[in-house]
């Protein structure tokens, strides 16, 4: 096998990585006390592996964290639908997207932790599993990983991919790493054609446009039913705070005293992106919309993104002087107190379909935003603040579509958030507007899974890649048990071939606006959207393997 050169600058940053070893092992030690998933398995960050954990020819997808995972999930699912069998090796990289994609595993998967950027680690880690074809889910390059997946020839991919002004300029400044890092991706699919200029500027090739997978998600049903007989028992209307951020409940619970006893004036209402996307409204319109409510007319939901800071959460509504009641404490309503704390995971579906309105976390500080479709597809307004850049091109068409305003900083939010409850109408406008929004856009899981598996199917079997000198490890450290295939491939079954597509996977997607589901329901529907369906090249000869005991 012929030895494959390094960069200087891929040499300095495997020096740095290794050396920064102990400090990550610490690290999380310490995130092991708030979190105790991080002491699970750590020797799997490093490249040591359970002897147990065996699969060949696997779709590998890496999703970093909880949001990642939850977007992998509906990714996996049409994978599935289109492969029945397909075996997923799943990788993380924090304890909640390890603890939400074990949700997702099937009989053959393995899940282990994503390996530290290490040449050593990396190459264990791609020497023992042997993936047929990788998938980073939306933002996580590696340099030390595309370049040793492009070393074996594996086709490394970007899902649902994004790249942000702010990430864009950073890795420009790191361009020796970054450069080559995108330009060593298989393909990219984007989710929007800003995030496409961008990941081309850095060398990336670019498969497609195809949208957010978050699109894709259906709200759980059951969580929908439960709301609605909830919200009916609840003596006041509800606002949410959903994916609250550090810093960010500091700023509501200042904004909820100032108008806890007063209902906004005016001047309090101030200009933000109406429904129908206009940038603000005159005095004497804002009047009309002025809220005859007080904040403690409402009862006010902070749901925190991250669950290592439900008890700090907690602590500090006590200090601010607000009596608060914890989900996870009276799973009924809430009986007289002011701050319900929603600490349970999984159940934002519920939470939003409790609420008049949310809060969308994260855009308050300057963080970019939360994820706003998945409120969309609940039929929950959406008042949002000046920080989205994660979610750019989604804000902008929430907006643009009547089921999100923007405003400036948290007093306006609470304000237009009383506006919307006191204005029935306007809240059910948005509503409906809302889910339209969510509903138009879906389609992303089909082409992404088409053109993975279409990908996928056409390389060779990969094999192990001799490191040049000054790397950490060679093809020899590879568990020598898993050095060769010990059964011939199997082939998928020609039933499980469907259609061609019309047109290549390289296009982009369809416009936004184009409406898939019907806005004129006030539950989100499920399943797949109506319409024709976009469905893979798929070659039954082409050797992606799938066990006979797993094909359904």
């Amino acid at each position: 096998m012929p030895r494959v050169s390094r960069s200087p600058a891929l040499r300095l940053y495997g020096w740095f990585t290794r050396l920064a070893q102990p400090l990550l092992k610490r690290k999380l030690r310490k995130r092991a006390k708030a979190e105790p998933g991080y002491a699970h398995a750590v020797a799997e960050r490093f490249g040591v592996y359970d002897p147990a954990l065996q699969i060949r020819d696997a779709c590998w997808v890496h999703a970093v964290s909880l949001g990642e995972t939850r977007a992998a999930g509906i990714l996996i699912a049409e994978l599935r639908r289109q492969l029945p069998g397909v075996p997923i090796l799943l990788t993380h990289g924090t304890a909640t997207g390890r603890e939400e994609g074990a949700k997702l595993l099937q009989d053959g998967d393995v899940q282990v932790w994503q390996p530290w950027d290490t040449p050593k680690a990396v190459a264990a880690f791609l020497d023992r599993f042997r993936p047929r074809i990788g998938v980073l889910m939306e933002t996580e390059v590696w340099p030390e990983l595309t370049a040793a997946c492009a070393q074996r020839g594996i086709p490394l991919t970007l899902a649902n991919a994004r790249l942000s002004e702010k990430s864009l300029a950073k890795a420009e400044r790191w361009s020796s790493l970054a450069r080559p890092a995108y330009a060593s991706l298989a393909a990219v699919w984007a989710q929007s054609e800003a995030d496409a200029h961008r990941l081309v500027s850095l060398g990336a090739k670019l498969g497609g446009v195809f949208g957010n997978l978050k699109f894709d998600a259906q709200p759980d049903a059951r969580q929908l039913v439960h709301a609605q007989a909830l919200r009916a028992r609840l003596p006041k209307p509800v606002v949410v705070f959903a994916s609250s951020r550090d810093g960010e409940e500091a700023m509501l619970l200042d904004a909820l005293r100032h108008f806890w006893t007063t209902a906004p004036s005016s001047d309090d209402f101030g200009p933000a992106a109406a429904a129908d996307g206009n940038p603000g409204r005159p005095r004497g319109e804002r009047a009309r919309h002025l809220p005859r409510l007080r904040a403690c007319d409402v009862q006010w939901l902070i749901v925190p993104r991250h669950p290592q800071r439900f008890d700090a959460v907690a602590e500090l509504i006590a200090q601010r002087g607000f009596a608060c009641v914890r989900r996870s404490t009276a799973e009924g309503a809430p009986e007289g107190e002011e701050i319900w704390l929603g600490d349970s995971l999984g159940e934002m579906a519920l939470y939003y379909g409790l609420s008049e309105a949310a809060l969308l976390g994260g855009s308050f500080a300057p963080l970019g935003g939360q994820n706003l479709i998945e409120a969309a597809a609940c039929a929950c307004p959406i008042v949002m603040g000046p920080s989205t850049f994660n979610f750019a091109e989604a804000a902008e068409l929430a907006i643009g579509a009547g089921g999100a305003l923007r405003v400036d900083d948290m007093m306006k939010a609470v304000v237009h958030a009383l506006s919307l409850v006191a204005d029935k109408g306007r809240c059910a406008a948005m509503s409906q507007a809302a889910l339209g929004f969510a509903g138009s856009h879906r389609g992303a899981a089909e082409r992404t899974a088409a053109a993975i598996l279409a990908l996928g199917q056409s390389v060779p079997d990969p094999e192990p890649v001799a490191m040049a000198a000054g790397s950490d490890t060679t093809a020899a450290s590879a568990d020598p048990s898993l050095a060769a295939r010990t059964e011939p491939p199997l082939q998928a079954s020609s039933s499980l071939a469907p259609e061609p597509m019309t047109e290549p996977m390289t296009e982009p997607m369809a416009e936004p606006g184009t409406v898939v589901a019907s806005a004129s329901k006030t539950v989100p529907p499920t399943g797949h959207a109506p319409g024709e369906r976009a469905e893979p090249v798929f070659d039954p000869e082409a050797p992606l393997i799938v066990p006979e005991e797993r094909r359904g």
